[in-house]
């Protein structure tokens, strides 16, 4: 599983509303230009974000976007789902698809169950208000 850009810039737009929306709405090009993203492959994804009640949009002088709830709300393994999908190891195990003809004989189905499960626990342990007050002196979250 690799999380695609998709993925990994609906973080950091809203890492960065997050830091910057107590003064209102938030331009979608201020952040595109702190973040050194596209505006267009970030209007891409803003639109998924607004869909999916993450953010709210105003358009508009003095328009932009806005969290919906405080960064404590957002749990960031619902953000890489509504972003990338199901975060299935293996297609068996996406939810919705048919059950495998092999699911009862197959050795290495409690190996991906596991592996999903250690993503799903880990992705959830963290909000976008973690993601904020991450310390650059950290080599990683486990700390």
């Amino acid at each position: 599983m690799i999380i695609s850009t998709k993925g990994r810039y609906a973080l950091r737009f809203l890492i960065d509303l997050a830091e910057y929306q107590a003064d209102g709405y938030v331009p979608l090009k201020d952040v595109a230009m702190r973040q050194d993203i596209s505006e267009k492959y970030l209007e891409i994804v803003v639109k998924e974000m607004v869909k999916g009640g993450l953010l709210t949009a105003m358009r508009g002088k003095g328009g932009g976007y806005r969290l919906n709830r405080s960064p404590e709300e957002y749990n960031i393994k619902s953000v890489i789902e509504l972003m990338e999908g199901p975060l299935a190891s293996v297609v068996c195990l996406e939810p919705g698809k048919e059950a495998c003809p092999r699911k009862e004989d197959c050795r290495t189905l409690p190996l991906w169950q596991g592996l999903d499960q250690v993503i799903s626990d880990y992705l959830t342990r963290f909000t976008l208000a973690d993601l904020c007050c991450y310390n650059y002196n950290n080599t990683s979250f486990d700390s």
